[in-house]
């Protein structure tokens, strides 16, 4: 596919922003890129996904936040959490992540962008990082806007992930979810102002 080349005459900011879109809506430099911005939407409480109720019944909104790269609407992600849920040890506690997409992405580069994060966190050897990618491959398909992926974290069983309410895979790996779900809550994180809408709600 083609891509238009960016008018050099034009201003600066407008120059890049043009630049850089075609690879933004067809790569993950959106998880987490160095210029993205989160901005918490001006919205009421989101519903908990329904296919994660029974998992953690109790669950209680956080925070949410909106992804942009470059001006570029991402996504936007909302947390839940378990009551009694401190930041600080968010691995040791069940949680659940909500992406709705805002522009169409290939699963294939969110799960690549994925784990380029998560070695943000610590060492993954080639071998464990080859695994979990193919693992993520399976997770998330290609998205359209409108569309969203729902992943809960359970610190004793792993990971479950759904797209569009219905499930696609089942990490059994408490080492993976733990670094997966870091993309936005550990302190490493590539966007921390996006960790601190998501868990604006949530006790320190």
């Amino acid at each position: 596919m083609k891509h238009a080349t960016p008018n050099m005459t034009l201003p600066r900011r407008q120059f890049l922003r043009q630049a850089a879109a075609p690879c933004m809506v067809s790569s993950l430099a959106l998880l987490a890129g160095a210029s993205a911005v989160a901005q918490t939407p001006d919205a009421p409480a989101p519903a908990l996904p329904p296919e994660v109720g029974q998992a953690l019944a109790l669950a209680q909104w956080s925070g949410s936040a909106r992804m942009r790269f470059f001006g570029l609407s991402i996504y936007d992600v909302s947390l839940w959490v378990a009551p009694g849920f401190s930041a600080r040890r968010f691995e040791r506690q069940s949680l659940v992540l909500e992406l709705r997409y805002l522009r169409e992405l290939s699963g294939k580069d969110i799960a690549q962008r994925s784990l380029e994060e998560m070695r943000r966190q610590g060492d993954i050897s080639p071998a464990q990082g080859q695994t979990w990618l193919a693992a993520m491959q399976q997770a998330f398909p290609d998205v359209k806007a409108g569309e969203r992926i729902t992943g809960l974290h359970h610190p004793e069983t792993g990971a479950r992930f759904w797209h569009q309410g219905r499930a696609t895979v089942h990490v059994p790996d408490a080492v993976f979810s733990r670094l997966f779900f870091g993309i936005w809550l550990a302190d490493a994180t590539s966007e921390p102002k996006l960790r601190s809408a998501l868990l604006a709600r949530a006790a320190p």
